[in-house]
């Protein structure tokens, strides 16, 4: 199994991620109100602009492939997009930012571009989610809120391939798929298996997680008749409703925060458990079928696995060192005492810490061969989707994983 492709970005958690169309550049939020962008430069990526317009923590990314624009929301209540324009005085090339009216009196929590990039869905702690579209006039982004019947914070967005219908899961231990058609912007969609008819705030379908978590992740499947939904009581949830069939996958494992579909038969999906997991299945019924992860790899200082991109051995990558830093920034301590190797407090996965994120990087939709992964512990890793350790080989992984002393 080929290894995954790693790169330590930060010692700090990386909040959100997104990548550029042609993958050269990837934004990220490092836990603060900035988001930074890097650009590949041969195996490692350099920190080339920052995106500085929040107040507060930025808590979702989107960069939309065509148009080339950048969407930010957080917890300051405001969305941003931005563009590439040129500087009037310097002539170089610089990111703009327009102001986005959301209207909202709570953080703002996920946002993400619709399949058109003709305008993007904002979620928040309001109880509502913003649809956003721009208006020429004013030279401003401006929305409409769909409100009822969210009951609270809204966690999580997925866009239909139609541009209209969105999936939305949140903190009421609910998961609707909801119209977001804006009559200006939108073409009257065809009929679909979530319903004819789509006016502004039509419920095409509310589904409730299984033993009552937030639903943290929503994702429509490439064709957009299946859904899928992730909650906090360590399930995942796959909709038919086309068949009216609804399967449950329920792990022992530690809860799932984010996921994405590869095809039509099968979702990568990762969270608190630090490694990306595989599920496959059709209308006869799902299952966890392996991990993306290797556990069983050797995690030698220098190796392929040891999540420090092409850094040599050397000084710094000494037993001793590794232990103080791991001390400083994951809070990590070696339960071994005096002469323990730096081994021991290390997880036997790639990512140290939880993944926040997981999204495609190669391939087409309904053909994803590749995705992407960023965590808590600053790593950005990608990931090859048809390279799965057998859930057979899984056993002991969560017993392995409580071992560790995570502080």
């Amino acid at each position: 199994m080929a290894p995954p492709e790693v790169h330590s970005l930060s010692q700090t958690p990386i909040t959100a991620h997104s990548f550029n169309a042609d993958r050269s550049q990837v934004a990220v939020s490092l836990n603060s109100n900035d988001v930074q962008i890097f650009a590949r430069q041969g195996q490692e990526w350099k920190s080339t602009d920052t995106l500085s317009e929040h107040d507060k923590l930025i808590t979702s990314i989107d960069w939309a492939p065509n148009t080339n624009r950048i969407v930010t929301s957080a917890q300051d209540r405001n969305a941003y997009v931005w563009q590439q324009t040129q500087d009037p005085l310097t002539g170089a090339t610089i990111w703009k930012p327009t102001l986005v009216l959301l209207r909202i009196n709570r953080a703002a929590t996920f946002v993400r571009w619709s399949p058109n990039e003709d305008k993007f869905a904002v979620a928040s702690g309001a109880r509502a989610i913003a649809i956003c579209s721009f208006d020429p006039e004013g030279d401003w982004w401006v929305s409409r809120l769909l409100k009822k019947p969210i009951r609270s914070t809204v966690l999580s967005l997925d866009w239909h391939p139609n541009n209209v219908l969105l999936a939305a899961g949140s903190a009421d231990m609910k998961a609707r798929v909801l119209s977001a058609y804006i009559k200006d912007v939108d073409k009257r969609p065809a009929p679909t298996v979530w319903g004819e008819k789509l006016p502004f705030n039509t419920i095409c379908g509310e589904y409730t997680s299984p033993s009552g978590g937030w639903v943290h992740a929503v994702g429509f499947s490439p064709s957009g008749d299946v859904l899928a939904f992730a909650s906090h009581d360590s399930s995942i949830t796959v909709v038919y409703p086309g068949q009216q069939a609804l399967y449950h996958v329920k792990m022992t494992s530690l809860p799932l925060i984010t996921l994405t579909w590869t095809t039509e038969n099968s979702i990568v999906a990762a969270g608190h458990d630090c490694q990306p997991l595989l599920f496959q299945g059709s209308e006869g019924g799902w299952e966890l079928s392996g991990s993306l992860d290797d556990p069983n790899a050797s995690k030698s200082a220098g190796g392929a696995r040891s999540g420090l991109g092409s850094s040599p051995v050397g000084r710094l990558q000494s037993a001793a060192f590794n232990t103080f830093r791991n001390a400083d920034s994951r809070g990590l301590s070696s339960p071994g005492g005096p002469g323990a190797g730096s081994g021991e407090s290390e997880l036997f996965t790639v990512h140290q810490n939880t993944i926040t994120n997981v999204r495609p990087y190669s391939g087409v939709p309904g053909d994803i061969r590749q995705v992407s992964t960023s965590g808590v512990d600053g790593k950005l890793v990608i990931w090859d989707t048809t390279a799965a350790t057998p859930a057979s080989g899984l056993s002991g992984i969560v017993g392995r994983l409580a071992a560790m002393q995570l502080k």
